[in-house]
């Protein structure tokens, strides 16, 4: 009788990833369970079973928590702004963007469990950590960058006011945004209201011929 051929194929070796591709892996697995649990309440055991290995693999790669975090930070950051950058290089109006970026409903997105917004929001009260301290003050920086960025260019077309300092307008811009988990723990019917401040944040920016409805 002939002997019938297992369809089963036999064990491939797995690829070795670069030293590269292994830490922007263990940063991905990282943002996600930051993202969710939130600093203290994360764990390494966490992240390492999430992307499948040992904890000393992590900290080979990154030297403690607090290097991981400072590393996620840099990283989530990275994202916002080539996502800002792409949403400015394709919107008919920056005006409409500003609009977007502080409604309500975009705000609520941004700090949702498991959202980049969580990351930023749990860094800020990290201040007994000096790497994660100084990771989100280089890196907010760079937001705050690419915002002044949008907005001058908003001016330059006319749809923001000439008068704006930019760099000033965009820190007010990011302070609306990164204050939502203050709105929220202590502002009364806070929907309403802070689609009142986001009104009258958008009122400050436009030219008097834009509507911040």
């Amino acid at each position: 009788m002939a002997r019938t051929r297992s369809s089963t194929p036999p064990d491939r070796p797995r690829t070795r990833l670069s030293a590269a591709d292994r830490r922007a892996s263990i940063i991905d697995a990282a943002t996600q369970v930051f993202a969710e649990s939130g600093y203290q309440r994360a764990t390494m055991a966490q992240i390492a079973t999430r992307l499948g290995v040992t904890e000393p693999v992590l900290f080979q790669n990154f030297g403690s928590k607090t290097g991981l975090y400072a590393a996620v930070v840099a990283h989530a950051t990275g994202h916002m702004a080539t996502m800002m950058r792409e949403l400015a290089e394709h919107s008919d109006s920056l005006a409409g963007l500003l609009r977007q970026l502080l409604s309500p409903d975009h705000i609520d997105e941004l700090h949702a469990p498991g959202s980049l917004g969580v990351i930023f929001a749990d860094a800020m009260t990290l201040t007994a950590e000096p790497a994660i301290e100084t990771a989100v003050r280089q890196h907010v920086r760079e937001l705050a960058d690419v915002l002044t960025e949008v907005i001058a260019r908003g001016q330059r077309d006319g749809e923001l006011r000439a008068d704006l300092d930019p760099d000033a307008a965009a820190w007010m811009v990011l302070s609306f945004m990164s204050a939502h988990p203050f709105r929220t723990a202590v502002m009364p019917d806070r929907r309403h209201l802070e689609e009142g401040i986001a009104a009258m944040t958008l009122g400050m920016l436009l030219n008097q011929g834009e509507s911040p409805a």
